[in-house]
């Protein structure tokens, strides 16, 4: 598998813009999103991505093509730090190939520490996925709790 985890800088932010659409099309299956008058979804907020340290864009590319994107950020609190993956998308072309499994992994070696990664309670193909993801990169070494509306895996990378 010839594939590319590229570090997005503000050069891919027209790119990363475009893929973002083909995510929250795929998305809206779970979540209340729908098409603005011009046809297209509201802009995601990726600004915070190209001016703060704490925030990781990337752009996944297989043989040559744009193949999707991780966007994670370093999360901060009075009680407990952790890396987090704000979203992860890989195009239904590139699906099923095991090019999701093997970016997630090399982005918990790019990153390494405490990681908390979630999903909403009605994306039920994600929470698999993710499972499975996680179970096999930490040999079963995490935890995962429900609430609030989501399922949260926790592990160290």
């Amino acid at each position: 598998m010839d594939y590319e985890i590229i570090k997005a800088g503000l050069d891919h932010e027209e790119t990363l813009k475009n893929l973002l659409q083909y995510y929250i099309y795929d998305f809206s299956e779970y979540i209340e999103a729908h098409v603005e008058e011009n046809g297209r979804f509201s802009e995601y907020p990726l600004s915070d991505y190209w001016t703060k340290d704490d925030h990781f864009p990337y752009l996944v590319r297989l043989n040559g093509h744009n193949a999707g994107f991780v966007l994670a950020k370093w999360i901060k609190t009075d009680t407990k730090s952790y890396f987090l993956i704000s979203e992860f998308f890989i195009m239904k072309k590139y699906r099923r190939e095991g090019l999701g499994k093997v970016v997630a992994k090399e982005i918990f070696r790019l990153h390494r520490g405490k990681w908390e990664v979630f999903q909403i309670e009605k994306n039920k193909p994600a929470q698999l996925f993710w499972r499975n993801v996680i179970n096999e990169y930490t040999s079963g070494q995490f935890s995962e709790r429900v609430g609030e509306g989501r399922v949260t895996q926790v592990f160290v990378s």
